[in-house]
């Protein structure tokens, strides 16, 4: 909706230029404002436009405010500091709109791809991610119900730089063997918070000495390698850590380590 409201508003500035000014501007741009005190839309043509019409900003921002009058759908244009246009929404206008949606069993053309919520498997899920999560269905939701064709990604790196410094915490820290690191998986419950603690204490190890770093890098090679035994020690990990986040966003996490 808010993008029809965009195509709209620059058609009908587009007609406008095209008749006071004997202009033709194929693409209007039109800019979302800093915060919503300023309107839903901004305009920065005038700025464009003063060499051509040898006129200040502001002048030109005046002019076509004038002209253009009343559009439907805005319940204002305004001059604002230099030369923009600030361009105002009729919100009731907008909500009835939008609360219509389209025509029943109509689906839109085109897909939408929404990753969400990502999750690094090195560490506890906290509730940022609860929060990510419901936003992220929350959105999908939302287009779907507007006869978008939706796909959700929830993509899990987990060959990444954080996966490899829970490694270096085992291996290096710790002087753990993957049979060691087995055995923990095995015995840990809370092996996600393990890792959370391994992990804070990798990147405390690294500020000490930035010649630690070197292993982070080494160790990250080989997992992008694959086919040796770091690489099948971040595969374990990567796995436990994930079944956790899926039993902690099953249960609704457990407020108490929150």
């Amino acid at each position: 909706m808010y993008l029809q409201f965009q195509k709209r508003l620059a058609e009908r500035v587009r007609s406008f230029l095209r008749e006071k000014y004997q202009l033709e501007v194929p693409t209007i741009v039109i800019e979302q404002p800093p915060s919503t005190q300023f309107g839903e839309y901004a305009l920065p043509l005038s700025f464009d436009l003063a060499k051509k019409l040898r006129k200040a900003p502001r002048k030109i921002a005046e002019e076509i405010i004038a002209g253009l009058g009343s559009v439907p759908g805005f319940e204002k244009l305004e001059v604002a500091g230099a030369g923009y246009i600030n361009a105002r929404v009729n919100r009731s206008e907008f909500a009835t709109a939008l609360a219509a949606g389209p025509a029943a069993g109509k689906e839109i053309p085109g897909k939408i791809l929404v990753e969400h919520t990502s999750i690094n498997p090195n560490k506890a899920a906290h509730i940022g991610h609860l929060r990510n999560a419901i936003l992220g269905d929350t959105f999908v939701r939302l287009l779907r119900a507007h006869g978008r064709s939706v796909d959700v990604q929830n993509y899990i790196d987990n060959t990444g730089v954080q996966v490899a410094d829970v490694i270096v915490g085992f291996v290096h820290l710790e002087t753990k063997s993957r049979a060691d690191i087995e055995r923990l998986i095995g015995s840990d419950l809370r092996f996600d918070y393990t890792c959370w603690d391994l992990y804070a204490r990798v990147t405390q190890w690294y500020a000490e000495d930035k010649a630690n770093l070197k292993v982070r890098l080494d160790t990250l090679h080989a997992i992008e390698q694959g086919g040796n035994e770091l690489a099948a020690i971040a595969d374990e990990i990567s796995t436990t850590v994930l079944r956790r986040h899926l039993e902690a966003c099953e249960s609704g996490f457990n407020t108490r380590r929150i």
